[in-house]
């Protein structure tokens, strides 16, 4: 009797990727927890957020305002329990979409990487129109000169690309000069209410449940949780950290509790200014003014003009901070062999990602110029329509890592606490979804735009996510080595030069992560 024949072969696993020529990589431990700090709070812009959206928040929510900040604030920390946990035991640039691939797999992470990058040039984009406006208005009022958006608009995307193109600790000294500047007026507006006692005496009545239970409250907190976008991204800059297990979770915390408790207090502090009466009816009258005035009647016309300058470099310092942080995404994912290989150039002087940095600006150039050639408003259209579906995508974000975190822990080997890796995260991913929907609820004030337009804008976030998720299909069937080693985990963190990652033995290692080094205590 014949011997049976020897069953085939198995399919031999994906050739590994050749490693790149050695050259630059980014700067090693160039940022320390300040520095990490300055980057994610200038991205928030206080000091835009407060004079240009919070009268608004106000006229909408009454003097209960600032307690929605808290609110929002406290939300954010909980998400960051998880989010940092994670931090120490996923070491990918990609962040976001590394952490979501652990947990939900490598479709769902690449649908995310395409949402993260969409939604951080949505972010920054649209604020090249708010630049145009804000320095065009500063100028109105400091010196009665009318000059065009747009030249300055297109002069601010070659300011911020040289801001990019320069070394990392150069950004972080610069935003550390233009953070404080756009803090300090407001802590010198507050200082000045408290000093002068407000309109009828201090009252801490916007705590008050009469006051924070009233039906503006659901859009009181749409605005301040839009007001905390880029706080996130202090996982984007792990890789030019300086002992990032603690630096990245301490620079998180600090910047959400900085911005949780700032915006609470400036808030209060101009209802205060005004009295609990009189601050609506002067927020119905000249929202855009509400800051201007009262840093006028207690401090003086020249901290007024002040403001107006500072308000134009603290766009600046939000457009720097998000480019930065698109720019390492963009790195991160031609690493991966998403983008193209092109785009992970690094610069040998300043080690910074300058291909990815030039082609984020000829990007915005391209929107700004087809929104002005459209006749476009630089204020209601660009920035509003352009940030909208990238402020609801970041938020997404956040929501798909809370949901990513507990799942990926529950799979792995670790020492982390349950409050850590299920109760915070579980948590943070109810209040997220309840955000996300105040938001799509109340969209109309964001956009100011028809129901049309809002339904596109919504509508995109998913549709960026489902192209993502057709992306993913289509590098499985044909490039399987790159969707193989999607957001595998690097060699060695902090090497000089890139390396290949480790080749996986199947395609999909999502259900089986492979395991991570001994955790290491938290901080």
């Amino acid at each position: 009797m014949p011997a049976p024949p020897a069953p085939p072969a198995p399919p031999a696993p994906p050739a590994p990727r050749a490693a790149p020529a050695a050259g630059p990589a980014l700067r090693r431990a160039a940022l320390g927890t300040a520095d990490i700090s300055f980057f994610v709070v200038s991205a928030a812009a206080p000091l835009t957020v407060m004079a240009g959206v919070a009268p608004v928040a106000i006229l909408l929510g009454g003097i209960g305002a600032p307690a929605g900040y808290l609110f929002a604030g406290l939300t954010l920390a909980v998400f960051a329990v998880g989010f940092t946990t994670m931090s120490r035991h996923v070491r990918s640039g990609g962040a976001f979409y590394a952490y979501i691939t652990r947990g939900l797999g490598k479709r769902v992470g690449i649908g995310a990487a395409l949402l993260a990058l969409i939604g951080y040039n949505g972010m920054e984009i649209g604020v090249y129109g708010l630049l145009g406006t804000t320095t065009a208005d500063t100028a109105q009022a400091l010196w009665g000169l009318d000059i065009p958006w747009l030249p300055v608009s297109l002069a601010g995307l070659a300011l911020i690309w040289y801001g990019g193109f320069r070394s990392i600790d150069f950004g972080a000294k610069l935003l550390g000069v233009l953070l404080v500047a756009e803090t300090g007026i407001l802590v010198l507006l507050a200082a000045g209410v408290l000093l002068k006692g407000g309109a009828h005496g201090l009252s801490l009545g916007s705590f008050a449940p009469g006051a924070v239970l009233v039906p503006g409250t659901a859009a009181v907190l749409a605005f301040a949780f839009a007001a905390f976008t880029g706080f996130e991204s202090t996982v984007i800059y792990r890789r030019e950290a300086r002992d990032p297990d603690r630096t990245i979770p301490r620079a998180t915390y600090i910047a959400v509790a900085f911005l949780g408790l700032f915006y609470a207090f400036i808030v209060w502090t101009v209802i205060q200014a005004f009295g609990a009466e009189e601050v609506l009816t002067a927020a119905t009258e000249d929202p855009g003014g509400l800051f201007f005035a009262a840093i006028t009647t207690y401090v003086g016309p020249w901290a007024a003009d002040l403001m107006h300058v500072f308000i134009v470099t603290s766009v600046i310092a939000s457009l720097l901070a998000f480019h930065n942080a698109i720019n390492r995404y963009a790195l991160a994912l031609s690493e991966e062999g998403v983008l193209p290989v092109g785009l992970g150039r690094i610069h040998a002087r300043h080690r910074s990602p300058y291909r990815a940095g030039l082609a984020q600006t000829a990007l915005g150039a391209a929107v700004v110029l087809g929104f002005a050639l459209a006749g476009a408003d630089p204020y209601q259209q660009l920035l509003l329509w352009v940030n909208t579906p990238g402020m609801i995508g970041l938020m997404v974000l956040m929501l798909l890592t809370a949901i990513a975190v507990p799942v990926y822990f529950r799979r792995t080997a670790h020492t982390e606490g349950p409050w850590r890796t299920v109760v915070a995260p579980v948590t943070a991913a109810v209040l997220l979804a309840v955000a996300i929907c105040l938001v799509v609820s109340e969209v109309d004030l964001f956009t100011m735009a028809s129901t049309t337009v809002n339904t596109v804008l919504v509508a995109l976030v998913p549709a960026v996510f489902l192209a993502g998720l057709a992306l993913a299909q289509r590098l499985r069937t044909r490039r399987p080595e790159v969707y193989a080693r999607f957001a595998e985990e690097p060699a060695h963190e902090g090497e000089e030069q890139p390396c290949p990652l480790p080749t996986p033995s199947s395609p999909e290692p999502a259900s089986a992560p492979s395991t991570p080094a001994a955790p290491r205590p938290a901080p």
